[in-house]
């Protein structure tokens, strides 16, 4: 199973960046696809999540709005489109994948069962 990042980097406040998960390895379409954060000396947080089966999503507090989490599966594929991102979106940004497809606002509480290395992604003021 592989979880691969890309599309991190250093962008001003206000501006856009497009991250990617190219997943490989499993039944794509049997899994909910997240986004993790974690900042500096900061508790992880999720961010959004999305159903690989029927396109329910789900968006942190935090990023509603501003992120928009699509898939594609006949490429494997997730991206977390980010707008109008701010300083505080400055993070090491992890794609996440869990076996249940079903998505539920309690999903990004529990453990993904596979992780990506990480990307990146920092906000200058």
């Amino acid at each position: 199973v592989q979880l691969v990042e890309s599309g991190g980097g250093l962008v001003q406040a206000g501006g856009s960046l497009r991250l990617s998960c190219a997943a490989s390895g499993f039944t794509f379409d049997d899994y909910a696809i997240g986004w993790f954060r974690q900042a500096p000396g900061k508790e992880r947080e999720g961010v959004s999540c999305i159903s690989s089966s029927d396109g329910s999503t789900y968006y942190a507090g935090s990023v509603k709005g501003r992120f928009t989490l699509s898939s594609d599966n006949a490429k494997n594929t997730v991206y977390l489109q980010m707008n109008s991102l701010k300083p505080e979106d400055t993070s090491v940004y992890y794609c996440a994948a869990y076996r249940d497809s079903v998505l539920t606002t309690a999903t990004m509480l529990n453990a993904p069962d596979y992780w990506g290395q990480g990307t990146q992604v920092t906000v200058s003021s």
